[in-house]
């Protein structure tokens, strides 16, 4: 296989794929952060391709034996094999960095609190905020590249006020939802080489390329979480700290008892374990109490959002009080459209929206996007701290 590989590659230059200009100079070092999946490969054989001087790097982040059994995951097992088998059928270097203890301290971790916390975390974000944009962004800067480039499906562009952050042109994989904490010095040194494409052209490339990975699966799900049972997962980090509770109507009333709130998210339907005549939903979860809180659909409805650690990517000073009122659109959820909104400030930052929204769960992401038509482009966000409901 390797032979073939290396004889389809060969000759790069007759092959339909594009070249691209990472706005760096020619034959600069390009670090390449490579999962193991398509996008990252291609997004490594194309700065290869276009002249660039690329050095892979993949981060183990997790235990080789779980992840080998996972399919699906990335960043371990199979996948950092098949990182290698991309860069050394490309001809660049390739190097695996253990980040394990780092991805278990500011990922995992977190993952296991927010969820005992009674909230509801995107461990990807924090992936990208506290490993791959900062500790292997130093070490890219350490390797001695002129920039960090990652398949992400995202656009980064030159503005009048320096570089942008945009929604991805396949708004099918857009990944914008997932980065809106990256910071304006991060967005100087990254490079997003995929945020043009749709994802059936990279895998035409990566075709084109004779790239092994070019009909992998994309990875489902979150990497250390297996078939997506979350609560397994907090109970294996944090032994016996998921207690059993009472689940209660928003109107008092107790109507049964739970396992542990870490088996519940806010606007959950199924697998209650209670029954009156019309659907009962959760509403919210109070750690303190250990109480599952429920009510019909209605009372689901959030009108004003609450903000801490809110990141600013737009034009002008970060987000201050005197943005109070200023029009932008928000997503709450990374499958939802984005929806129109103010900004506030009540004792601390928030959002409030023009019709109100269902689900919002404490621990998600409120990404900001510019309130134009296209809401194209990325103006920061902050994580949701509390909701104030719309009945």
């Amino acid at each position: 296989m390797f032979r073939l590989l290396m004889s389809v590659v060969a000759d790069i230059s007759t092959i339909d794929a594009p070249r691209i200009d990472l706005g760096v100079p020619a034959g600069a070092r390009v670090v390449v952060a490579m999962s193991g999946g398509v996008d990252s490969s291609v997004t490594a054989a194309l700065c290869h391709r276009s002249g660039y001087d690329v050095v892979g790097v993949t981060l183990q982040l997790y235990d080789h034996g779980v992840a080998i059994q996972k399919k699906g995951a990335c960043c371990a097992g199979q996948d950092i094999q098949d990182a290698r088998r991309v860069a050394e059928a490309m001809g660049f270097p390739h190097y695996v960095l253990d980040y394990e203890s780092r991805f278990a301290d500011a990922v995992m971790e977190d993952f296991a609190d927010t969820y005992l916390a009674g909230a509801t975390p995107i461990p990807c974000v924090r992936c990208n905020e506290q490993v791959k944009f900062k500790d292997l962004l130093e070490t890219a800067r350490d390797l001695g590249g002129a920039a960090l480039a990652t398949g992400h499906y995202i656009r980064r562009i030159i503005g009048p006020n320096g570089p942008e952050l945009r929604r991805a042109f396949d708004a099918s994989k857009d990944q914008s939802y997932f980065l809106f904490s990256t910071t304006r010095e991060q967005l100087d040194y990254l490079r997003f080489p995929l945020g043009e494409f749709p994802k059936d052209e990279v895998r035409r490339i990566a075709g084109e390329l004779g790239l092994a990975v070019a009909d992998k699966p994309d990875s489902q799900d979150i990497c250390f979480v297996p078939e997506g049972k979350y609560a397994s997962v907090v109970e294996r980090i944090r032994p016996g700290a998921a207690q059993a509770g009472d689940i209660v109507h928003i109107d008092g009333t107790v109507m049964g008892r739970h396992p542990g709130i870490i088996h519940y998210t806010v606007g959950q339907r199924r697998g209650l374990g209670v029954a009156t005549g019309d659907p009962l939903y959760v509403v919210r979860l109070d750690a303190e109490k250990r109480e599952v809180v429920v009510g019909p659909r209605e009372a689901l409805l959030v009108r004003r959002i609450r903000l801490k650690d809110v990141t600013w990517l737009g034009d002008g000073e970060g987000v201050v009080a005197a943005r109070a009122g200023e029009r932008l659109a928000v997503k709450v959820r990374s499958t939802r459209p984005p929806v129109a909104a103010r900004l506030a400030f009540d004792d601390g930052f928030a959002v409030d929206l023009d019709e109100p929204e269902e689900g919002v769960a404490p621990g998600q992401a409120c990404v900001f996007y510019s309130p134009d038509d296209a809401h194209d482009r990325v103006l920061g966000g902050g994580w949701i701290a509390g909701t104030e409901t719309a009945v």
